[in-house]
């Protein structure tokens, strides 16, 4: 390893190029400052690489899969249609290069500095950044950690395989599963499971016992009978005790309510895992910058820490572990660090599932507005009543309003 003698001087540097950390520095040179950017991976982060665009590149796939049936009735497709999964996995790769090379043009024409490297707090206003076999460390005046979150095994697993799949890999398969068994209860499995089960795989979902889907109860009950109708197989209440990969399947023990143990098998698990922040790696522990008990920087409505010269957005912060969250964030901690006075205000994040259909959601649901005894009215609209959804064949949607 080379080290650098001399400590190189920069204004803000920001750690990690997801979304959060591509966002602060294309806003914070639009404000003037200068951005010095470090990312050991790919820009882009892993929304854009393993994450948010691989899984909208299959919903949106599975989505037009889902409407030949519809297409034939009014004339069109009426021949074999096929489905080549090789060649999606090359469209999605071909989004992936094209956004990941977007970013990348950004940055450059905002004159964004990108030093690719593995980066360590060495103090609170200097960083060591390692790349090989080259060592340099910058001294600066503000940074930014937007370093993201990665997965946790659930205590079930020790370790996955080639038949255990977590987020960064259930959309690198070369082929449809036989059987995909997801156990989750978040949008990404309900995403997971409506694309496989749209290319023709058999799936089942586990629910664990205590949880439901994280949309409003008559959301989630429109979904299920969504599932059914397809022909999945949801289990709820499960408990999973053991999970089994073998040469050609994977077997899945789980007791429920009642104590009796089950056993389903497949040909492939997805697990959607738990997640942490990554910030152990980066040192900045030493330095006492306080923390929340699971991890999590604390920090106040301009991202600023309790280390006044370093900030944090997005996966490293409490909250839902968004790439939109990481955005505002980014917004905020550039401008806050260039002089202004913005404020966060998380209340009213949306969140969508590109299920068939999408849902979307936003604010309270109606148990919650309850719960907090808000006089509320609840409005519901079926799609069916509406002309163009009957002539487009998706007149089963439903609008729901909590107000």
């Amino acid at each position: 390893m080379v080290v650098g003698e001399i400590s190189q001087q920069r204004n803000l540097v920001i750690i990690g190029g997801g979304p959060g950390g591509y966002t602060a520095a294309i806003r914070g040179a639009q404000l003037g400052l200068s951005v010095t950017l470090i990312e050991q991976n790919n820009m882009g982060g892993v929304c854009l690489n393993k994450g948010c665009i691989p899984s909208k590149v299959f919903t949106h796939a599975a989505g037009k899969r889902s409407e030949t049936d519809h297409l034939r009735e009014i004339g069109i497709g009426e021949g074999d249609e096929t489905f080549n999964f090789i060649k999606l996995q090359s469209y999605k790769k071909k989004v992936i290069d094209g956004l990941r090379a977007g970013v990348e043009s950004l940055c450059r024409e905002n004159k964004i500095e990108i030093i690719r490297g593995k980066a360590t707090f060495i103090s609170i206003d200097r960083i060591g950044v390692e790349n090989g076999h080259q060592f340099d460390i910058f001294e600066f005046k503000q940074a930014i950690i937007a370093t993201g979150s990665s997965h946790v095994l659930p205590s079930i697993l020790k370790e996955t395989g080639k038949r255990i799949l977590l987020s960064d890999e259930i959309f690198e398969l070369e082929e449809v599963p036989d059987h995909l068994i997801v156990l989750g209860h978040d949008t990404i499995t309900l995403e997971v499971a409506s694309s496989y089960a749209a290319f023709g795989a058999k799936v089942s979902i586990l629910l664990s016992e205590n949880t439901s889907l994280p949309f409003d109860e008559s959301i989630n009950k429109e979904l299920m009978r969504l599932c059914k109708k397809r022909k999945m197989n949801v289990v709820k209440d499960v408990d999973v005790v053991t999970v089994h990969e073998l040469d050609n399947e994977i077997a899945i023990t789980f007791q429920k309510h009642k104590g009796v143990h089950e056993t389903i098998q497949g040909s492939h698990l997805f697990v959607s895992e738990g997640r942490k922040p990554n910030v152990e790696p980066l040192g900045i522990s030493r330095f006492g910058i306080e923390m929340t008990e699971d991890g999590f920087v604390k920090v106040d409505g301009n991202m600023q820490s309790s280390i006044p010269s370093i900030y944090a957005i997005g996966d490293v912060t409490e909250g839902p572990l968004l790439a939109i969250k990481a955005i505002k964030q980014a917004k905020a901690a550039a401008e806050a660090i260039a002089g202004g006075k913005p404020e966060v205000d998380l209340t009213f994040l949306p969140i969508a599932a590109h299920t068939i259909p999408p849902v979307a959601a936003v604010g309270l649901t109606e148990q919650q507005a309850r719960d907090f005894e808000i006089d509320i009215r609840v409005s519901q609209f079926a799609l069916g009543g509406n002309g163009y959804a009957t002539i487009n064949g998706k007149k089963r949607r439903i609008h729901q309003s909590d107000f």
